[in-house]
């Protein structure tokens, strides 16, 4: 053997030991890393929504508990559970949903439909089920389905997104599940279906489809509300004229605005809110009136700058990620984080009619807080399989 092809030898040995080296590396890194940056946003989302809760619940729960924290602990223990799940899906490899995304919506499909036999009922609406000392809202439970199932129709099916039937099929499956919540939950409904629009109108390149369903989904809106029954039609004369109702139907919307007027721009002050005591279920979806009352216009758009780089930094991985099914279920996160933040502050505000959507890591209410963070950790666990970009952004 010469000496030079003993040497050419010698180099692909190497070179494929530096490959092996190097893939082992990245493996290493991916099991390893964490984006602080999510985590951080986390932090800061978390531990101002506990601060808020405290503020906006501590005199209501006294009043009725007699101590301040019954909301707090109610709070904090699906807090524990949700950073459980959190960092249990982080370190799992999320791929693996791929293969349970069916099993996940029928679980999702099933609890809606048990809603509407066992559910129980509060403020004209049956959204929880009972179980044991504890009631849970299969709803939050669907918003996440959704995501899964439509990120691994996506990811398995992408010349169908492309395609009218495939756009039809993607609808119809996921439609499947909006329809059961729509009777008594009409502000889930909207943010399935919204979920899956905006998922589909980025994996897609035939836009004319997506006009086309806006226009039907806008007409069916319609229809749900003109033949929703008398309840739905109430809340629109509500939201058109809440003061012509401002002792009943219309009192927590104007409560809530008394509340947002009288912030001003720096606020009352931390634990100064007036109309707290006055706003029903202040803790819950109109939460964010009492964030602008007690720290005006300047904490309240601090809190909207905090959503925004959270939904960039999910934008930044799922740009990153090196596959179509984690990438799309980032896309499906971020869209429902938009969504959940748009629709609260716009019906706190009145822009919109009262449709119960809480603030994400902000409102009381545990199957909220523990679906969103399972949603987090999913999150986290798709940025460990993004390139080494990501760390720079």
């Amino acid at each position: 053997m010469s000496t030079r092809t003993a040497e050419r030898k010698r180099s692909r040995f190497f070179r494929k030991q530096d490959k092996i080296i190097s893939r082992e590396l990245s493996k290493r890194r991916a099991s390893s890393y964490v984006d602080y940056t999510l985590v951080l946003l986390l932090i800061l989302l978390m531990g101002f929504g506990f601060l808020m809760l405290y503020s906006t619940s501590s005199y209501s729960s006294y009043m009725t508990y007699g101590h301040s924290f019954h909301y707090l602990i109610r709070q904090g223990s699906f807090a524990i559970l949700g950073l459980a799940a959190m960092f249990a899906l982080a370190r799992m490899d999320y791929h693996k949903l791929c293969g349970l995304r069916w099993p996940i919506y029928i679980l999702a499909w099933g609890g809606t439909l048990l809603l509407l036999v066992f559910g129980r009922s509060a403020n004209g609406s049956t959204r929880w089920l009972r179980l044991g000392p504890v009631s849970v809202q299969p709803s939050e439970i669907a918003k996440t389905a959704v995501i899964i199932l439509t990120a691994g129709l996506i990811s398995l099916h992408p010349r169908l997104v492309n395609q009218w039937k495939g756009l039809v099929l993607f609808s119809l499956a996921q439609l499947a599940l909006a329809a059961p919540i729509l009777k008594e939950n009409m502000s889930t409904s909207i943010i399935v279906v919204g979920i899956v629009f905006f998922m589909l109108l980025i994996a897609s390149r035939e836009r004319r489809a997506f006009f086309y369903a806006g226009l039907i989904g806008l007409g069916l809106g319609t229809a749900g509300v003109v033949f929703g029954g008398a309840y739905r039609l109430a809340r629109i004369r509500v939201w058109l004229h809440p003061e012509l109702d401002a002792s009943d139907k219309g009192y927590q919307t104007m409560q809530a605005l008394y509340a947002i007027g009288s912030g001003g721009l720096f606020g009352k002050g931390l634990g100064e809110s007036m109309q707290k005591q006055f706003i029903p279920e202040a803790q819950n979806d109109m939460i964010f009136s009492v964030i602008t009352e007690e720290l005006g216009i300047f904490g309240a758009v601090i809190l909207i700058i905090l959503y925004l780089v959270l939904i960039w930094r999910l934008t930044m991985i799922a740009m990153y990620c090196k596959d179509l099914f984690g990438s799309f279920l980032v896309i499906g996160i971020a869209v429902h984080m938009g969504l959940q933040v748009l629709m609260n502050i716009a019906v706190v505000t009145n822009s919109m009619p009262n449709t119960g959507v809480t603030l994400p890591f902000v409102s009381y209410g545990g199957s909220a807080l523990l679906m969103t963070m399972i949603e987090m950790g999913i999150a986290l666990s798709v940025s460990k399989n993004t390139g080494p970009g990501l760390d720079q952004v």
